[in-house]
């Protein structure tokens, strides 16, 4: 039987300063990687393609769009999905090729474990850990079901977890960064509920920020993360809460153009 191959996919856009590391953690994996690049006005595609990765440069579908474009590129029998934020420890890489070998025809992906570092630290907890993300999918199985700006895979046949090493993440490089990226996802996540004809009640502004602050910080234990459980169950709830005030903007329809 010739060997299972492995084919590694990238989203990217302007990620020069995170991409060399993701793509040092596939050293020695033996994959064909590609790097989808959506416009990159940094050197992103120089980079990946001085490290040997076959670059293509394409129009942001939206991240739904653009990661069931992604399931659609490469030779390899099975997909690996990364963003370019996302690197593998070493024990995980090593796992991949046994798991892809001897994975049983009714198992059609592998959910990774991936740990979140934010702000200098590890979030162990917050809900953010663990965090079983399906990222490994037979080629041909897999269809891309979420809703934009939140991707999400799903796989016909049997699911297993990969309990070798983490998949480790780094979203922001900065507070900053953070409420920049909450301000535009509750942008287009408000813009969507819009359009469906939705409206955001005075109790939902109120109570259900708090909600998630509470579910964060208290019952999923956010406060042993110390001060960064603390901001980052903040922001959690401040992200509720802007995404329900956009909406109600937009639904009663005022825009201060008053002079």
């Amino acid at each position: 039987m010739p060997p299972v191959t492995i084919t590694v996919c990238i989203m990217t856009r302007d990620e020069e300063e995170n991409l060399p590391r993701c793509l040092a953690s596939l050293e020695g994996l033996g994959a064909e990687v590609v790097v989808l690049d959506s416009h990159s006005t940094d050197r992103t595609r120089e980079l990946a393609a001085a490290a040997g990765a076959t670059v293509l440069e394409e129009d942001w579908r939206g991240m739904n769009g653009q990661r069931a474009r992604t399931l659609e590129l490469g030779s390899g029998d099975w997909v690996l999905c990364l963003d370019a934020d996302e690197w593998l420890e070493d024990p995980l890489r090593l796992a991949l090729p046994a798991a892809t070998d001897g994975a049983p025809d009714d198992v059609d992906g592998f959910e990774l474990d991936r740990r979140t570092r934010y702000l200098g630290g590890w979030i162990d907890h917050c809900g953010w850990s663990p965090e079983w993300r399906l990222r490994l999918v037979r080629r041909g199985k897999a269809r891309a079901t979420g809703t934009d700006p939140h991707d999400r895979l799903e796989v016909p046949g049997r699911v297993v977890r990969l309990a070798a090493g983490r998949l480790n993440h780094r979203p922001f490089r900065s507070l900053a960064a953070h409420i920049g990226k909450v301000n535009r996802y509750t942008d287009e996540m408000a813009a969507q509920r819009a359009a469906r004809g939705e409206r955001a009640s005075l109790g939902k502004l109120v109570w259900r920020p708090l909600g998630r602050f509470l579910r964060m910080f208290v019952l999923r234990a956010g406060w042993r993360d110390g001060w960064r459980g603390l901001v980052l169950s903040a922001v959690g709830g401040f992200y509720v809460f802007l995404k329900y005030a956009k909406l109600r903007a937009l639904s009663d329809g005022r825009d201060d153009d008053a002079s």
